[in-house]
C-alpha cells in the first residue's frame, strides 16, 4: 500500500485521547487529551439531514450554519443512483441550500479510487446516471468487450441479463468493484434489495469477491477529505448507522457523532464492540458548534 497524502498523516501538533496507562509506580504514563476542535465536518444524508423523505427538524439550518461558517462540509451517501447536481435538487425543494461539490457519492469514490488505480481504463458498469456520469467523468471507456473492470452500483431494476454479462466477464479476468456493500436499501413498499445482495450472488457465481469503495470503508472517508483539503485530526463525521458511518469514520480517524433520527439506537450502540466519540439526538443538536 502506497504512503497516504500528506494531509491524511498525523499532524505532529495534534491531540488525540488516548488510554492512560499506569507505571510500575502506579503514576500514569500518559494523561488523556482532547481531540482538535472541529474545523470541517463530513455528514451522512439520509437518516440525518433527510428522513423518509423529508428534512430533519433542524437539519436545514445545521446546513445552513455550516455554509454560512466557511468551514469545509461535504454530505456523503453511498447511494450511486442519483449524481450530485439530482441530490442537490432534490435538497433544495427540502429547504437546503447547499452547493453541488458539497455532495460526495460513492459513485464519485469509485470513480476516483478506479481513475488513481488505473487512468483511462475500461469498465462495464451497472448502475445508474450518478455512477456512469461519475466515471465518464473520471476518463473511463464504458463498454463490455474485455473490460478492465466490472463496476456494479445501485440500480432501480437490476437486469438478469446485464448481471449473467458481468459474471462472464468476471470469469473472463474483469476485476470486480462494487460502489457500497448495502445489502437492502428502503421503498415505500419496504426493503429493496441493493448493490451489495447483487454482489453477493455475482460472487457466489464467480467465486470472485468485490471490492467496495463506499461505506464502511475508510477510502470513502479518505477520498472526501482529500475532497475538501482537510485533516482527519480536525474532521467529524455525522451519522446514524453504526455499522456504516460510525465504523468509516472511527477507521479513518475521525471524531464520530451518531445522530438518533435514522437507523441506529442508543441501546443497539451499546451492542457494537466500538463506540462514536458522542451520541447527539440529532443534528440540531450540533447548530451552536458551528
Amino acid at each position: 500500500m502506497g504512503r497516504l497524502p500528506e494531509r491524511l498523516l498525523p499532524h505532529p501538533t495534534a491531540t488525540r485521547s488516548v488510554m492512560t496507562l499506569p507505571t510500575r509506580g502506579g503514576k500514569p504514563q500518559n494523561e488523556p487529551q482532547k481531540r482538535k476542535a472541529i474545523e470541517s465536518w463530513l455528514t451522512d444524508m439520509d437518516g440525518v439531514l433527510v428522513h423518509e423523505g423529508e428534512p430533519v427538524p433542524g437539519a436545514p439550518e445545521f446546513v445552513n450554519r455550516m455554509k454560512a461558517s466557511g468551514k469545509p462540509f461535504l454530505i456523503l451517501t453511498n447511494n450511486s443512483i442519483y449524481t450530485p447536481r439530482d441530490l442537490q435538487a432534490r435538497l433544495n425543494r427540502m429547504g437546503f441550500d447547499v452547493p453541488e461539490q458539497s455532495i460526495w457519492t460513492a459513485a464519485l469514490a469509485t470513480a476516483q479510487f478506479l481513475s488513481d488505480q488505473r487512468p483511462g481504463g475500461t469498465a462495464y458498469v451497472i448502475g445508474e446516471a450518478g455512477l456512469t456520469t461519475a466515471m465518464h467523468a473520471a476518463g473511463y471507456v464504458l463498454t463490455e468487450f474485455d473490460p478492465d473492470y466490472v463496476v456494479l452500483g445501485e440500480t432501480r431494476t437490476y437486469s438478469f441479463e446485464a448481471i449473467t454479462k458481468a459474471i462472464r466477464l468476471i470469469d473472463g479476468g474483469a476485476k470486480f468493484i462494487c460502489t457500497n456493500p448495502d445489502a437492502t436499501g428502503p421503498s415505500n413498499e419496504g426493503a429493496l434489495p441493493a448493490a451489495g445482495s447483487v454482489a453477493a450472488m455475482i460472487s457466489k457465481a464467480t467465486g470472485v469477491e468485490p471490492y467496495f469503495v463506499g461505506k464502511p470503508n475508510p477510502m470513502m472517508m479518505r477520498s472526501a477529505l482529500n475532497t475538501i483539503e482537510a485533516h482527519s485530526e480536525s474532521t467529524a463525521m455525522i451519522g446514524d448507522r453504526m455499522d456504516t458511518d460510525v465504523l468509516c469514520g472511527l477507521e479513518a480517524g475521525l471524531e464520530t457523532i451518531l445522530v438518533l433520527t435514522g437507523i441506529s439506537t442508543r441501546e443497539e450502540a451499546d451492542r457494537y464492540p466500538f463506540r462514536p466519540s458522542r451520541i447527539v439526538d440529532s443534528v440540531a443538536d450540533l447548530i451552536d458548534e458551528i
